[in-house]
């Protein structure tokens, strides 16, 4: 409780810092007296709440980031585990992949306008492949970095290709793969946004944009709110799933090791006082 407490403590700071400054109108070398104060965005973000075209907004760019994520999670991770384990795999897609691999997927928007019949499908694409990156090379990494004495152990079992996949692959390589999972949620939303902004007729980056263009500041602020609080549930979202999955695995502790309270040796004689036989016993246990 102590540590929530702290962490809506410094939310509240950071809130009321900038109710100070833009109330006061300060201007030294950064522009407070342009920006909206809380209660300006606070009573923007009520009317918004009150209205349908936020909640439509919402589900509009919801669905494309899932749509879009999923897509990428499944073929990341398999193209991943493909490139991985087969040589051949990785001589014919290799290459290409990592030529793409750098464009940034918001400049393939172009491609996507000219590649795609609608522009819903092309921002799903430009999700897509902002995920698919990150989900890819965080899943090739993890399987190569398994160590083969599992997959030796399942062979010798009388395992066969499909038995060390499911056992000892993918398992072992959950926690990298969800490290790519919360890379790659967090660069779909910046990308979506993004594109929605560029070629979108509806969403909260088109919104935002728009209240833009018509210098509706409080508008934009209450656009940046729900991008910033949605990309944080997705995140916590997946997240809690890849902690769900590999619950086997050991967690390391918050406590400070100088706060725990080292156990007293038991009462009765030391291992001084302990006969010899006594201590043969002892030793010939432990081992």
């Amino acid at each position: 409780m102590t540590r929530y407490a702290l962490r809506v403590a410094a939310l509240a700071a950071a809130l009321g810092l900038w109710q100070l400054l833009t109330s006061l109108d300060v201007d030294l070398w950064l522009r407070f007296s342009q920006f909206p104060t809380v209660t300006d965005v606070a009573h923007a973000f009520a009317d918004r709440l009150a209205g349908p075209d936020y909640w439509t907004d919402l589900t509009d760019s919801l669905t494309r980031i899932v749509t879009g994520f999923v897509l990428a999670a499944v073929l990341g991770v398999a193209v991943g585990v493909l490139v991985a384990r087969s040589p051949l795999a990785e001589d014919l897609l290799g290459p290409l992949l990592e030529v793409v691999r750098p464009i940034p997927a918001i400049a393939l928007v172009p491609v996507a306008i000219l590649l795609f019949p609608s522009n819903e499908q092309g921002i799903v694409f430009i999700t897509f492949t902002a995920a698919f990156f990150p989900v890819l090379v965080s899943t090739r990494h993890a399987v190569r970095a398994l160590t083969p004495v599992w997959e030796e152990a399942v062979l010798t079992m009388g395992g066969g290709r499909w038995r060390v996949l499911g056992s000892v692959v993918l398992p072992g390589a959950l926690p990298g793969i969800f490290g790519g999972l919360s890379v790659g949620i967090g660069v779909s939303w910046i990308c979506v946004i993004s594109a929605e902004m560029i070629s979108g007729q509806y969403g909260v980056g088109y919104r935002t944009w728009q209240d833009y263009t018509v210098v509706d500041y409080p508008g934009v602020f209450v656009g940046m709110v729900t991008i910033g609080v949605l990309g944080w549930l997705t995140s916590t979202a997946v997240e809690l799933l890849g902690r769900r999955l590999t619950r086997w695995l050991p967690r390391t502790s918050h406590v400070a090791a100088a706060r725990s309270t080292p156990s007293r040796p038991p009462a009765g004689p030391s291992s001084r006082q302990l006969p010899s036989d006594a201590k043969e016993a002892r030793d010939e246990h432990l081992v």
